[in-house]
């Protein structure tokens, strides 16, 4: 199996969204991702090819702007084809889309979050 291997900073204006990426940000999401980050920090790193083009992580960056962060953190995606590139772009917010919830524990998280 291959894998990503390196991790780096990169100047957000240096990175080059997909033009025919086929998700969509509303302003409610770009402010809850505003809002994730400041909260949390950038820990969702995006993913890029060499080229700096991004794969995953649109929304990241637009929010990202908008909160005035000029570098975020980025992992590369060399070991892809044009064809794969494509292909995960699709697939990494397909599979987003698919995932549920276990409402008991999901419950029980969020009763221990309110306690803490």
């Amino acid at each position: 199996m291959t894998t990503t291997t390196e991790f780096q900073l990169v100047d957000i204006n240096k990175l080059v969204p997909y033009a025919n990426n086929a998700r969509t940000h509303n302003k409610e999401q770009i402010l809850k991702l505003r809002s994730s980050l400041r909260e949390f920090g950038f820990v969702n790193p995006v993913i890029i090819d060499r080229e700096y083009n991004v794969l995953a992580g649109h929304g990241r960056i637009e929010a990202a702007k908008e909160e005035g962060i000029a570098e975020v953190p980025c992992v590369y995606a060399d070991h892809l084809t044009e064809a794969q590139k494509k292909a995960y772009i699709l697939a990494d917010n397909r599979m987003a889309l698919d995932a549920g919830w276990d409402e008991e524990l999901l419950s029980v998280e969020m009763q221990e979050l309110q306690e803490l």
